[in-house]
Order: C-alpha cells, then structure tokens, then sequence
C-alpha cells in the first residue's frame, strides 16, 4: 500500500477568508481527496503541469487560457491533462490544448442562466463537476463561487485549470452536500445551482429544502434537472440511460410542486430541451461510452431499457421567506 502524502497547506485559504467557519471542513477535505486510489496518480500529473508566462483567462463559452509555454510544454501539458481524464464537463482551452469534454456544457449554460442575476451574488454550486459552470458564473457579475462536488477527480481537475487561471474566487470542494454542516451554509448565498443532481437523490424534497436554507432571503435557486413529460414522474428500476442511482425523475408540474412544497416561491420552467449526441457524446478527453450507446438502436426517442429518452428542464424559484 502506497504511503499517503503529507496534508499540503490548505487549499481553500481565500475560501477560508470569506467564509472562516469553513475552516472546520479542512481535514475531511483532505481525506475526501485522498480516499481514492488514484489520488496520488492524479497530483503526479498536477505536479508535471509546464511552467507559463504572460497568463491571461477568459471565462467564455470555451474557459480559456493563454499564454507562452516552454518549446515542449505544450506535449507536456496535453500528458498531464490526458492523465485527468475523464473530463465530462467543458470546453476549456489551455495554450491551445482543447479539452473537448463529454458534456458541451456551454450549451446548458446558455439554457440555465436567462433568468440568473448574478450580479456581486455568492454563489453555491452543488454537483459542480470541475467548476466549468463557476467560471461561467464568474462572467456573469458572481463575486464568489462555492462549487461541490463529490468526486476527487474534478476538483484535481479544477486545480489543472486554476493552475494556471490563478482565481480564488472559485473553489471546487471535494464532498458531497449532505456532508456540509447545515449551520455552515444557512442563509448564506444569493444563489444556488444544482443541475444534474435531483434524480439521483433518495430524497429530491430534502436536497430542495437544504437548497432553500442556504439562501438569504430573495435568494435564487436554478435547478437543471431531467423530466419526463408525462402523467407521473418516473421512477426506473434499474438502471437509467445505463446510469446507476436515478431514483426519480420528474414532470415539470411535479417539479414546481416539489420547489413548492419546499418553500420556495414564484417557481416556474424556464427551458425544457432533448438531450442529443452533439452536446454528449464520446471525445478524445472521454473515452467511454457516451449518449449514443445509452439510446434504443431501434428508437432514438427510448434509452436502452425502453424508457423516455433524456430531456432536460431548467426551473428557477425563490426562498422569500
């Protein structure tokens, strides 16, 4: 068994500064990141990141970085980020390295922030993959993005990109959302992001009342999201579109319901779309079965166990209490 590495300084010192009763979380931070076998694989490749000069960031549709690399840093650095792979969540672009990811995340983005006012907001990101979103947020006038998360791999992918974007203001936290004490996060945020997360929940009414306590009052909350459209909400057994976990996924009138029951108001659907292969699908950055393989080769509208295929809704609401 592999020696574990010594505890670095924290990770989260500007978090810390924001927020210092975050502090308490710093020990199960660090052995959240290194329960998991590849731990030191992944710093390995974190450490082979090439040295830049002239950095600059911009945090568009693609997050990008520029600047000049050593003549063999870009072979160096596409190494280091091939060794992170899966990425599911992107398009980044780092001294013209792109990291073409699974999930043209751009393209929900655009779906989940019409209604968003974001403007000097802190925000909270639950099921925040590798922060692509909260640069996104960034963008959009946030002061401060609380992203969580809780797969190691995305928050070392995070620390690949802020490698070299140096921005404190967006932090990845490896844990899950029912780890944080609720004390930590009530009545803390403008806004709350949880997209992609509610069908995996045992219990969507709780993970929506959490969402509610965190925010102050007047606080916005977007949550993305699957539906089906149709008299009931689903409940597969099994599996999902070959994804494990999806406990129920559900109507858009079952979602306003849900919002409501958890006492937000004013909810209401903003967007509801397919999900289609050109914005997931297999890359040279994930290499795994994809969209494609999880549809009925006989009908592109059914997942592979003959349910609904996916399609994604965007419903915002408001705590006013």
């Amino acid at each position: 068994m592999p020696t574990p590495p010594s505890k670095p300084p924290p990770r989260f010192a500007a978090l810390y500064e924001a927020l210092p009763d975050w502090a308490e979380l710093d020990a199960a931070l660090f052995a959240n990141l290194n329960r998991h076998g590849d731990s030191r694989r992944w710093q390995d490749a974190l450490d082979r990141l090439p040295q830049a000069q002239g950095v600059r960031a911009e945090y568009g549709d693609v997050v990008a970085v520029a600047g000049r690399l050593a003549p063999d840093g870009e072979a160096q650095l596409r190494e280091a980020l091939q060794a992170l792979h899966p990425w599911r969540k992107g398009p980044f672009d780092l001294f013209g390295v792109r990291i073409d990811a699974e999930w043209r995340s751009d393209l929900k983005w655009r779906r989940a922030v019409r209604a968003a006012d974001l403007a000097g907001a802190m925000v909270l990101d639950v099921g925040c993959g590798n922060g692509y979103f909260g640069w996104r947020m960034l963008q959009a006038g946030a002061r401060r993005v609380v992203g969580i998360d809780a797969t190691p791999l995305f928050h070392m992918q995070h620390q690949a990109i802020n490698r070299y974007a140096g921005d404190s203001r967006n932090a990845v936290l490896p844990m899950r959302f029912e780890q944080l004490p609720q004390r930590l996060t009530e009545a803390r945020f403008d806004a709350a992001f949880s997209m992609g997360v509610l069908y995996h929940q045992r219990s969507p009414g709780e993970h929506l009342r959490r969402l509610r306590r965190s925010l102050r009052t007047g606080g916005q909350a977007i949550v993305e999201t699957l539906i089906v459209e149709s008299a009931e909400p689903l409940r597969p057994v099994g599996r999902y579109a070959r994804m494990r976990n999806v406990f129920e996924i559900p109507t858009p009138g079952s979602l306003l319901d849900a919002l409501a029951a958890a006492g937000f108001e004013g909810g209401r659907i903003l967007d509801i779309a397919p999900t289609t292969p050109s914005e997931q699908r297999s890359t040279p950055w994930m290499r795994f079965e994809s969209l494609a393989e999880a549809l009925s080769p006989d009908d592109s509208g059914r997942t592979i166990e003959g349910h609904p295929a996916p399609r994604r809704c965007v419903a915002v609401a408001r705590n006013l209490n």
